[in-house]
């Protein structure tokens, strides 16, 4: 410091001009507005746009800035930075990202909604139902973060295959120098393939992520409970069943709970924790410490069917399909998705997450419904693109789009035989307010009927399926349109496209009082 000081003190050392204040100082490469530069900005802000479809201000004010900056003076150039600052700073994107990335998440990762009278629980070993993709996922974090795992399956076969998952993500690992091969092997060895229920004996919880019928998840409930210790938490991986109804395959509902882990689950931070009408605030306490043991996001909603989360992004892919069959140009469909923000468009997510398992949930809710259930925009699409074409999405290889062997995929060219396309297309615009405005309205029905709070709702949707971060999430989304103007556009568009698109009661009476349904 001593020297520091000496050195800045010293006669001329603290006033040398620095280049750029000499007279006759030229940029590095030349002017901004001379070649190569010039080449530079023209193209930037066509690729920001394809990165942040126009959503995240920052950094187009950078570009402008450096633009900007470089034709002044550096003291008029830091006068123009910091002016976008604060522009920046004040803007809603960034209010709505501090809110929900900083402060909400960081409140869920700090288990802030825990019963607090439930000591903390520590967990050692864990069992897995179903070896498939979910269950193989289930069991690698979990043997990532030092837990034993006890993976089961109808085969043994079966059963190796769900530890290979593993083996394939760490062998990358070891590749791109992230992990030694000893770790590796220490994580392996975590994981016991194996088709017997005998190894659960001594397991902390259980996690079924079997098919989605209640019969095969009643049937591993039982097996599973006849050898748990009392203690034992049981989970279901379900999505879509209510917790409530899987309970009653248990001896033990008060100990039954929902983890709802997405896809893929090494990559996916959210966890849905599903509390069912019998589950007791200790196992919903003990469930949220497993979730923060594997590195994960909680967030804890009531029981109803398909939750929270599958029920409001289902609204995003299920509009994509009523779109398509209102003969908007599927391209177009996509387009506006990924234009509005969101990660991929929705038939192209569906695809991914696979035709027939939106068609199973479809008829499921069918029969437990019965009479009661009413046919849905999207029906038609589900029944004609599985029952009758047999396109069931990438697993299969086609479903909206054909893919090819090298990895490439483009929209099916038959889409237009089979769903005819109106002469007159709506606006990008039009389209966008679909897509992202229904997913709004159904959460905010969800926090009517108390499925899920305002705080956690905006955290599962960023999370979950990837909501635009710059709107906070799906209830943030409201307050950012405006909650007035918000009901009045839901109001036109359902005597447009039907009344999926009414606000309710809820929505209409914060905004009467002029309320953030955030605030809700």
């Amino acid at each position: 410091m001593a020297r520091a000081r000496q050195w800045l003190l010293a006669d001329g050392a603290a006033n040398v001009v620095k280049p750029w204040d000499k007279k006759g100082f030229r940029l590095p490469g030349g002017n901004v507005q001379s070649p190569p530069s010039w080449q530079l900005f023209l193209g930037v802000g066509a690729a920001l746009r394809g990165k942040t479809a126009g959503l995240y201000p920052a950094p187009a004010a950078i570009m402008e800035s450096i633009y900007d900056g470089c034709h002044v003076d550096i003291d008029t150039g830091f006068k123009i930075e910091n002016r976008q600052f604060a522009r920046l700073a004040v803007s809603p994107q960034a209010q709505n990202m501090i809110r929900t990335l900083f402060y909400a998440i960081g409140d869920a990762n700090k288990l802030i909604g825990r019963p607090q009278a439930v000591p903390v629980q520590a967990y050692r070993k864990i069992g897995v139902l179903g070896a498939g993709m979910m269950g193989a996922g289930i069991a690698h974090v979990s043997a990532e973060a030092g837990l034993d795992v006890i993976l089961i399956d109808q085969s043994q076969a079966a059963a190796e295959r769900g530890k290979s998952y593993s083996a394939k993500l760490l062998d990358k690992q070891v590749r791109q120098g992230r992990l030694t091969a000893d770790k590796r092997d220490g994580i392996l060895a975590r994981i016991t393939p194996t088709t017997s229920y005998d190894l659960l004996k001594d397991a902390d919880i259980v996690i079924e992520a079997v098919f989605e019928a209640r019969a095969v998840k009643a049937e591993v409930t039982r097996a599973a409970e006849g050898v748990l210790p009392p203690s034992a938490i049981f989970a279901s991986n379900t999505s879509t069943l209510p917790i409530t109804g899987l309970a009653e395959a248990s001896q033990r509902p008060a100990n039954f709970v929902g983890l709802h882990f997405f896809s893929p689950v090494d990559r996916m931070p959210l966890v849905e924790v599903i509390r069912g009408r019998e589950t007791c605030e200790q196992t919903i306490a003990r469930a949220m410490d497993f979730v923060k043991r594997i590195r994960k996001t909680p967030i804890v909603v009531n029981d109803g069917r398909a939750f929270y989360t599958s029920r409001v992004f289902g609204t995003y892919v299920y509009e994509g399909m009523a779109l398509l069959n209102d003969g908007v140009h599927p391209a177009l469909i996509e387009r506006a998705g990924t234009n509005a923000g969101m990660p991929v468009g929705p038939l192209a997510l569906m695809d991914e997450v696979s035709l027939d398992l939106m068609h199973k949930v479809m008829r499921q809710t069918e029969a437990d419904l019965g009479a009661a259930y009413k046919a849905q925009p999207q029906d038609p699409v589900l029944i004609r693109m599985v029952e009758e074409l047999k396109r069931l999405g990438r697993k299969s290889g086609g479903g909206f789009y054909d893919y090819a062997a090298d990895g490439s995929k483009r929209l099916w060219p038959e889409l237009a035989t089979h769903f005819p396309r109106a002469k007159d297309q709506p606006s990008v615009g039009e389209v966008q307010k679909r897509l992202m405005y229904i997913q709004s309205i159904e959460a905010s029905r969800a926090l009517a009927e108390n499925i899920v709070g305002a705080r956690d709702a905006d955290v599962g949707s960023i999370l979950g399926w990837g909501f635009p971060a710059a709107l906070g999430g799906v209830v943030s989304q409201v307050d950012t349109v405006g909650i007035a103007r918000f009901v009045a556009e839901c109001d036109r568009m359902a005597q447009l496209y039907g009344s999926r698109f009414l606000p309710p009661p809820n929505l209409r009476d914060h905004a009467v009082r002029g309320e953030l349904l955030r605030a809700a």
